[in-house]
């Protein structure tokens, strides 16, 4: 059989009081663990410009345990106090790599619950999982089945802020596997008027979820912010409601996102997009909520690596690409263009759909992209579309 590429499936599952009370217990002392070992490499390289790697905090962890402080970190499964290290370690090896940036301290109330489990600290048998330091199985909600003959690799398990429990196993899944290739490639111009907008003319409408809950969101949040801080049960069942409420919107603008992007990847071979600055956007205070639910950072994300998964290719247009102020009919490039106009006409008579037209010219980008493989970088002297296109070695042709 073929084996295809590791996937993660993920689970809710609804843990007994006893299972749920020990997975707390593993979250806080994975969290203190990361913290701790954080912290001993910040001071090694502020005070001696030493840097200490997975495993010196691996021998530190053993030595923690055996502290009258730390003893209660042996009360709960080694394997993901060893995972938190390993983690640690990708994070400085992404930041020393100009990746990311460097690693923060988890809070106890802002950071991810979640503890990672390798092989060695679960079981799985006959659809039952069982995790290390448990005497029961946990009472998984299997929504969709697994790989056939599936081996977990890793479990993770994770708790939301509005206090779901998720279980995700990473698996082979012989299912993804290149798709047959043909010829067909497609633009697309994200938006927030229509989500996106393809070079083929059509219009996908922007769903918008977190304007159809902000009424629903704004009574959540007003409950929340009359209670007290230090009214306890009160507050948390408060704050509970406000999570459940951004829970909901974010589980429909995912699941949108997930149709959407397996759909462009199955019909198409490449699918060009812009190479937007999602961060920057939202320096603008008028948009930035709509362009937090429109999403596009994550709908990239989707599909690329769903392009990897099924032999595609997507291709990223530069930010600077003058898409909307392009003719793409004549190439003439239009000085200005005011995002009140969302219809134009060339001088060389053609009538343009905005959006329409920059998803057209950033397709035509895109395939210039891939046939010289360079950047590509907005005109600047003269309005005709060769220079437009023209990429940085100059004996290329769009």
């Amino acid at each position: 059989m073929t084996t295809g590429a590791k996937r993660a499936f993920k689970y809710r599952f609804y843990p007994t009081a006893a299972q749920a009370a020990e997975l707390s217990r593993t979250f806080g002392c994975v969290r203190k663990v990361y913290n701790l070992a954080l912290q001993a490499r910040t001071q090694a390289w502020t005070l001696h410009q030493e840097r200490i790697n997975y495993n010196a905090t691996s021998a530190m962890l053993t030595a923690w345990k055996k502290t009258e402080e730390l003893a209660y970190l042996n009360e709960v499964a080694a394997v993901p106090l060893q995972q938190a290290l390993r983690h640690l370690q990708a994070a400085f090896t992404n930041f020393f790599a100009k990746r990311a940036r460097h690693p923060h301290f988890k809070s106890r109330k802002k950071s991810r619950k979640s503890a990672e489990y390798t092989t060695s600290a679960f079981r799985f048998r006959d659809g039952k999982l069982t995790l290390a330091k448990m005497a029961e199985p946990l009472n998984i909600v299997w929504s969709r089945p697994l790989p056939t003959n599936a081996k977990p690799s890793t479990v993770t398990i994770s708790q939301d802020s509005a206090g779901r429990w998720f279980v995700s196993l990473l698996c082979e899944d012989p299912g993804i596997t290149p798709l047959p290739s043909h010829g067909t490639a497609i633009g697309v111009d994200a938006g927030l008027d229509h989500l996106l907008t393809l070079s083929t003319g059509e219009k996908i409408t922007n769903p918008r979820h977190e304007r159809r809950d902000r009424a629903r969101l704004a009574r959540a949040q007003r409950e929340l912010s009359r209670k007290a801080e230090g009214d306890g049960a009160n507050r948390a069942k408060a704050r509970r409601k406000v999570a459940r409420v951004h829970a909901r919107i974010a589980d429909r603008r995912r699941d949108t996102l997930h149709k959407l992007t397996t759909r462009l990847v199955r019909e198409n071979q490449v699918v060009v997009i812009e190479d937007l600055t999602v961060r920057n956007l939202l320096k603008n205070h008028k948009l930035a909520r709509a362009i937090s639910d429109a999403a596009w950072s994550q709908f990239r994300r989707m599909l690329e690596y769903k392009a990897a998964w099924y032999g595609r290719e997507v291709i990223a247009v530069d930010r600077w690409f003058p898409s909307s102020k392009l003719c793409s009919v004549c190439g003439t490039l239009t000085e200005t263009m005011p995002l009140n106009v969302r219809s134009w006409t060339c001088g060389c008579g053609a009538v343009h759909d905005r959006d329409v037209n920059a998803a057209r010219n950033i397709l035509a980008a895109g395939l210039a992209v891939s046939a010289c493989g360079a950047g590509v970088r907005p005109g600047r002297s003269t309005p005709s579309r060769p220079s437009a296109l023209k990429q940085e070695n100059p004996r290329c042709e769009p």
